[in-house]
């Protein structure tokens, strides 16, 4: 590179002077050649291409036009029908839990009682109730599927009141009884007899042998259309009870209406080809009574009805078919749970104005730009010259300004640059960087990044070493936190009337849960399961006092309620973080099995008996520890056979969460108890763990898992 004159030649200053020249040049001598091409033929090319874009615009128009109205009622229309379709697939899922529900009654009907069911009473008229029907000649006092189907009654009245889609759920028995769950038991008043077996939903779903959707029909005493979602239930092979859920279908009546204009509907038929909703009143659309419809895939109109046939098999394009004189815009999409299809209708010529109005301001505005266009042309040629020169001058001396302000820091800067090494990382702004523009930008960041990178490496030296040391204490922590609990088992190994086990597994370093065990006297082990709020170091010293301060009392001899009640008082005093804990404390008399127990806002115990299974106890929970002063708490007895066993866990075991979101649950608790329901409370611990991880998989652990197992010998 040489200087001559104050320019670098062959450097970046002549570069970017010789870039800049270059580029206006070429881009003055391409639009002098082309402004005098148009200049002379635009006129020419305008005038001839005038009729040829009306023509085009008009036909591109109406395919956009199409294409926009296809786009828009198909995703509209599937839309529609995937709302109406989901009002019966929620019904159909409430039918499975029915059916699900008969099945394990009927099928474990040893396990159940018998439950009677009243008359329908019409003081309770708009109340959620469960009443009964039963046919002619049908005692109900001698009806056993009545009386085991009465069990069903609370999961009835729980399915219809959590849906506001379904107006009464019910189950049938072949006996000629029905038990059903709704909230119009005024409106059987003085219906004597009612033969379920009659009925089109029961003989549907027994002919089909699977959960079936009925076709519209007039509720039997409301008069309301509605159509009803019915299943059979089979034991054994053996039809043993019908289940089924009524939908009233006045909200969809109102929904399609509500979306009627002049032009525009929707209607929807059935899979007999019949219009069952319809917003017209009058012609080929309007929607009739069943028996005086017609099916429209074999009506004259071919052109309908093979449209109508193609929407129930898949969502169709818009198409355009004339109906009673009219062009319509439709669009069929299939409601795959009813076998009915959804269909959209616009009036086409609707559509077609935006496009008639289009063509009429091209024309007007056309004619405009062209005459000034030749105006501007004739000027534009005048100015070319001018601007030509007067760009060129300007451009040369600009250039030779702005590569000089450019090139000189950027030296500086990049010599400053080169010279950093070693622990000479320091790079300091300096006044000839400060340009005002990207240029001081640059060297500020240089600066920033230079300042930053010598404080990030006292920050990492720093943060090393106190990470270091907080990782050894909070080692320590969970080393003193697991020597506070039993660890060592068999605990007793000279008393063989009992086999106890317990583990627990914190979320973070310490946790919060904690267990404990320990002889009162000779016939007296007290038990404890709890679980404090929060997690980690604060946690875990919250821990250690409950812990010490249940031991004592319960040392002193106290029932688990006075244990619970100075515990409390003791906590309340002195807890200014508002902390708590909940407190599962029972009593275990070693020679009767039996156990005295209290429950401060802690979760179910699951208990085995000898030769049974699994199953919560739903004590009653007292408020937790720590909560509020003067708690006052209950205790129970329960006792325990030999060979009985006592499960207790914390909310870390049921709640633990996987990567759906889903929980673990009480009752995949007691299913994989019940798997190996002999199985010793070691093993009973380990099951349970495995069933977790291998839910959970690879979503992290939230919250403390905590278990503690005893088994009577």
């Amino acid at each position: 590179m040489i200087k001559k004159h104050g320019i670098t030649l062959g450097g970046l200053q002549q570069k970017i002077l010789n870039l800049v020249l270059i580029s206006i040049l070429a881009v003055i001598a391409i639009f002098a050649c082309v402004s005098i091409y148009q200049s002379r033929n635009l006129t020419k090319v305008v005038k001839n291409a005038e009729s040829k874009q009306q023509r085009s615009m008009e036909s591109i128009s109406h395919e956009t036009m199409d294409e926009v109205i296809n786009h828009s009622l198909v995703s509209t229309t599937a839309m529609q029908a995937y709302i109406a379709n989901d009002v019966f697939s929620e019904v159909r899922s409430n039918i499975k839990t029915l059916r699900s529900m008969a099945e394990n009654v009927f099928g474990n009907s040893g396990m159940y009682g018998r439950v009677d069911i009243p008359d329908p009473d019409p003081s309770l008229d708009g109340t959620p109730t469960v009443s009964k029907l039963v046919a002619a000649g049908v005692d109900p006092d001698s009806s056993y599927a009545l009386g085991l189907a009465g069990n069903m009654k609370d999961v009835l009245l729980s399915v219809y009141t959590s849906s506001d889609r379904i107006s009464a759920c019910f189950i049938a028995t072949p006996d000629g009884t029905i038990i059903f769950a709704n909230d119009r038991s005024g409106s059987y008043e003085g219906a004597e007899s009612f033969d379920p077996t009659s009925r089109d939903w029961y003989t549907q779903a027994v002919s089909t042998g699977d959960i079936c959707f009925t076709g519209i029909v007039l509720d039997a005493y409301t008069d309301i259309k509605s159509i009803t979602c019915a299943a059979p239930v089979y034991v054994d092979g053996e039809l043993v009870a019908v289940v089924g859920a009524d939908v009233f279908l006045d909200d969809i009546e109102t929904y399609i209406a509500s979306k009627s204009t002049d032009t525009s509907f929707i209607f929807i038929v059935n899979e007999n080809g019949q219009i069952i909703f319809s917003p017209r009143k009058e012609g080929t659309l309007a929607a009739k009574l069943e028996v005086d419809s017609s099916d429209l895939r074999y009506s004259e109109n071919k052109e309908l009805g093979d449209f109508i046939d193609s929407a129930f098999v898949q969502t169709t394009n818009a198409q355009v078919i004339n109906v009673d004189g009219t062009d319509y815009y439709m669009v069929g999409s299939p409601m795959t749970e009813t076998g009915w299809t959804v269909v959209s209708a616009v009036d086409k010529n609707l559509t077609d104005q935006p496009t008639n109005n289009m063509i009429s301001s091209y024309q007007k505005i056309n004619d405009d730009a062209s005459k000034d266009f030749q105006d501007g042309a004739k000027n534009s040629e005048k100015l070319t010259l001018v601007l030509t020169l007067t760009l060129i001058v300007f451009a040369s001396i600009s250039a030779l300004i702005l590569a000089g302000r450019i090139v000189k820091p950027v030296e500086k800067m990049t010599k400053r640059i080169m010279e950093i090494k070693d622990d000479d990382l320091a790079f300091k702004m300096d006044d000839a960087y400060r340009t005002k523009d990207e240029i001081e930008v640059l060297a500020e960041s240089f600066a920033a990044l230079s300042e930053k990178t010598l404080k990030y490496i006292d920050d990492i030296t720093t943060i090393t070493k106190e990470k270091e040391r907080i990782g050894a204490e909070l080692e320590l922590a969970r080393n003193i936190q697991a020597d506070m609990l039993p660890s060592i088992f068999p605990p007793f190994p000279d008393m063989k009337a009992f086999d106890i086990f317990a583990a627990m597994s914190p979320a973070k370093e310490v946790g919060g849960d904690f267990y404990d065990f320990f002889l009162v006297d000779d016939d007296h082990l007290a038990i404890v399961m709890a679980d404090v709020s929060g997690k980690g170091v604060p946690a875990a010293l919250f821990m250690m006092m409950s812990k010490i301060l249940i031991n004592n009392f319960a040392m002193m001899g106290d029932s688990p309620k006075v244990v619970l009640e100075k515990t409390n008082e003791m906590i309340c005093k002195n807890n200014e973080e508002e902390m708590f804990v909940t407190v599962w404390l029972g009593i275990l008399e070693i020679s009767t099995g039996k156990i005295t127990a209290a429950n401060a806002g802690h979760e179910y115990p699951i208990i085995k008996q000898p030769d049974g299974s699994f199953e919560l106890y739903k004590d009653k929970h007292g408020f937790v520890i720590g909560g509020m002063e003067g708690m006052r708490y209950k205790e129970y007895t329960f006792e325990l056979g030999k060979g009985g066993k006592l499960f207790l866990y914390t909310d870390g075991v049921p709640e633990a969460t996987n990567a759906d979101n889903e929980l673990f649950s009480a009752e995949r608790m007691l299913e994989v108890l019940n798997r190996d329901p002999e199985a010793s409370p070691t093993k009973m611990l380990t099951d349970i763990r495995a069933a977790v991880d291998e839910f959970v998989g690879d979503a992290p652990q939230f919250d403390d898992l905590t278990m503690l197992a005893i088994e009577l010998k």
